[in-house]
């Protein structure tokens, strides 16, 4: 059974590194807007997993993107810091429920899932568009490139989400 989750963690790794440098990074909606759909992998992972191998491969993750991005480590730290971040995120959305040792995304309502999700993408589009723009004059450009680029994001990503999660009814 662990052997199994790892391999799983390990494919979805590979692929979505795969498309997002070969496929996502190469659609330009409105000139400029990327769907960053490697951070889909955040919030597939277990969660009661080792929690320093899912920074590690956080980290890892962002910084393969960035290898084949030319991205300077941005989305190595943006991808670092929603992971770092992700059990507050998901105390928040999932409350009480969390902190229970047999939740599961299951047990949740929908809203609650596209609600974490998209506090994980927002998070880490604030995070990686700030070091990139890195200047308070072009705040409208900041919150634009956030706002069109999560809602592609999320949209991809729910997509994605739909079509690749097991129904269990």
């Amino acid at each position: 059974m662990l052997n199994n989750i790892i391999a799983i963690n390990i494919v979805r790794f590979v692929l979505l590194v795969l498309a997002q440098v070969l496929v996502f990074n190469h659609l330009n909606f409105f000139g400029s807007i990327n769907p960053m759909v490697y951070i889909i992998f955040l919030y597939w992972y277990p969660i009661r997993e080792n929690r320093a191998i899912f920074l590690l491969a956080s980290f890892l993750l962002g910084l393969s993107v960035d290898i084949f991005s030319d991205t300077l480590a941005l989305h190595a730290f943006s991808t670092l810091t929603i992971a770092y971040a992700r059990p507050v995120i998901m105390r928040f959305c999932f409350g009480v429920n969390y902190e229970f040792q047999t939740f599961t995304f299951n047990n949740t309502t929908r809203i609650q899932r596209i609600t974490f999700l998209a506090l994980l993408v927002l998070t880490h589009h604030l995070v990686f568009f700030t070091l990139e723009i890195l200047s308070l004059s072009h705040i409208l450009l900041l919150l634009k490139k956030v706002l069109l680029t999560s809602i592609l994001t999320i949209f991809v990503c729910v997509l994605l989400s739909s079509l690749f999660t097991v129904k269990t009814e």
